[in-house]
């Protein structure tokens, strides 16, 4: 309260960020089963294979030993499938009658029975000196969590953690309130809480350039947080990893910034006008998420790796076979990855909070570090040497002085299964006691019509520092999907309930989430830092992509307008009415 009475300017906004569907496009399905050991299968599309064993489990009184789920290949989650919306009522029929049963929503089920985006409030106060110094921000958070708690006290903490961790300041005040409503369960969403906050706190610094009649990139310059800083409202972390600032430059680059700040007129009542904003996330959750893998090899020297973190269209398969040939020396074509059956697969949390390439990972380079300690020993035993006098190229095993006294990878399996020694099957976990976050900037070009209100994204420029990036292919898809949900939320994605709480979006008709047809060009790069605790320097990617565009559009369709905007989404009619009043 002290500093922002001190402040020359301040921003004092409430910005509401209204419920969102994950509209992935498989939907909640679950198939049951009773196995020939009398146990309780269960096949089903979800993000968190152990959590839905642990949850039927519970659900049906019985002990998690008589309940086995596997998680065949999925059509995405986004957050959806990390609640276990389906699986219970399957399992109960065959656990009645001993009959297989199967639950396959609708597409109206999966909106008025999923777990949509938390509706929140966020009251954000800005001060900042004339110069443009942000001294102090004191943000409130009002969630509404629908009518269970599923989600609820955790996705709130992020709008505050994520957000006002960008920026360097003196003081900060952070508080939050969850209730209770007679609406759909809200859940877990990509950006998971960090989304609607990172929107409240972006849009009142781009209100504080207009304010200041600054530059909102030079604001960001000025405030940003560098590689080195404590990070604000981060649980004490200094980033270690941090390549904000060029990301901000390779953005005003990409997009042209200079020559289109902040609109420019193409027609008689048409113009292009642009917003930018910086977001960050983290990489799985500190001291809480485990994973773990296990590596096994085989005959002709190929290896098996066991995983329990589960791909649904994340290409984490993919990353974490890339990671296994690079430690093992191999090909990917001799690794071969199994996908999540609680009963064969190690235990991992889940595919959620971005977890995926930066914890598993680390488990990946563990057992694969254990994986050539046990081929050393096994092969130098029978060489008559010592584990530390041989080395491994991935195909052969040669002793240091001698290279021609030699076996190769085949010959060690086939003596090893002969009984000379013991089958290399290696099981390792990891766990991370700090969250490294990336970060992104991006920079939205839109074309508004101002008679009509109607608008469209017709060029997207985003930078990411996701560390290093193990499949850069990937990753930028990643990036690509990611922005397209967060235009989709700024700009056409709506939930509205009656008085009674009756859901009227419960179609693809009626929730308009966009199509390549709407959006112009999207362009991703990368500004890779090198994170020590990642593997091969890796942070996550997931979720810190959605985060960008609903202050960026939001800031440029406000440039257009007139007239700031602080509700989502911004409708043609919100903007004809702007310039309406503004006229």
């Amino acid at each position: 309260d002290k500093v922002l009475s001190e402040c020359d300017y301040t921003i004092d906004q409430t910005y509401h960020i209204k419920a969102v569907s994950q509209a992935m496009m498989e939907v909640f399905c679950a198939f049951t089963s009773i196995d020939i050991y009398g146990r309780i299968k269960v096949i089903s599309s979800t993000q968190i294979p152990f959590h839905a064993r642990r949850i039927v489990a519970r659900g049906l009184n019985i002990p998690k030993s008589k309940v086995r789920v596997v998680k065949p290949r999925i059509g995405g989650g986004f957050g959806a499938k990390q609640t276990a919306v389906v699986e219970i009522y399957p399992a109960f029929v065959t656990y009645k009658t001993g009959k297989p049963a199967k639950i396959v929503f609708t597409r109206e089920e999966c909106f008025i029975h999923g777990s949509p985006r938390h509706e929140m409030q966020v009251h954000v106060r800005l001060g900042a000196d004339k110069n443009g110094r942000i001294r102090g921000i004191d943000l409130s958070t009002l969630s509404n969590t629908g009518a269970f708690g599923e989600h609820g006290p955790t996705t709130v903490d992020l709008s505050g953690t994520k957000s006002l961790s960008l920026y360097n300041m003196e003081a900060f005040r952070f508080k939050t309130e969850v209730v209770y409503t007679n609406v759909v369960s809200a859940g877990a969403y990509r950006g998971y809480g960090a989304t609607q906050g990172i929107f409240a706190v972006e849009s009142a610094v781009n209100e504080l350039a207009h304010e200041l009649n600054m530059d909102p990139v030079k604001i960001r310059e000025m405030n940003m947080v560098k590689e080195g800083d404590v990070l604000t409202n981060y649980f004490g972390e200094v980033t270690k990893s941090c390549n904000l600032d060029k990301c901000v430059a390779k953005v005003k680059e990409m997009i042209g910034w200079d020559e289109k700040y902040p609109y420019v007129k193409t027609g008689p009542h048409t113009v292009r006008s642009v917003g930018m904003a910086m977001a960050m996330q983290g990489s799985g959750i500190g001291g809480v998420d485990v994973g773990s893998v296990q590596l096994k090899l085989n005959d002709d020297g190929f290896y098996t790796l066991m995983i329990g973190c589960s791909d649904m269209g994340t290409g984490c398969d993919t990353i974490l076979a890339q990671m296994a040939a690079d430690g093992l020396g191999c090909d990917m074509d001799n690794i071969i990855v199994r996908g999540v059956d609680t009963d064969q697969s190690p235990y991992d949390s889940g595919s959620y909070a971005s977890s995926t390439t930066y914890v598993t990972g680390g488990a990946v380079v563990k057992a694969c570090e254990s994986t050539r300690k046990r081929i050393c020993e096994e092969a130098a035993a029978i060489m008559g040497l010592k584990s530390g006098e041989v080395d491994f190229d991935g195909e052969t095993i040669s002793e240091n002085d001698n290279p021609e006294h030699s076996m190769t990878l085949s010959d060690l399996i086939t003596s090893l299964e002969a009984g000379n020694g013991r089958i290399i099957e290696v099981t390792e976990s990891h766990t991370s006691p700090v969250s490294p976050p990336p970060f992104m900037v991006g920079a939205a070009e839109v074309e508004v019509d101002l008679v009509t209100g109607e608008s469209r994204v017709v060029e997207y420029d985003a930078c990411v520092d996701c560390g290093t990036p193990v499949n850069p292919n990937l990753a930028r898809v990643q990036a690509e999907g990611g922005i397209l949900q967060g235009i989709g939320m700024a700009m056409s994605e709506n939930i509205t309930y009656s008085d009674k709480g009756k859901l009227y979006e419960n179609s693809f008709l009626q929730y308009k989430i966009p199509s390549r047809m709407d959006i112009g060009h999207i362009n991703v790069e990368f500004e890779s830092s090198f994170e020590d605790a990642g593997p091969f320097g890796a942070k996550s990617i997931g979720e810190v992509v959605i985060n960008t565009p609903l202050p960026a559009v939001t800031d440029a369709l406000s440039h257009a307008a007139g007239k700031r905007f602080y509700e989502l989404p911004i409708t043609p009619e919100q903007i004809a009415m702007a310039r309406a009043e503004s006229n």
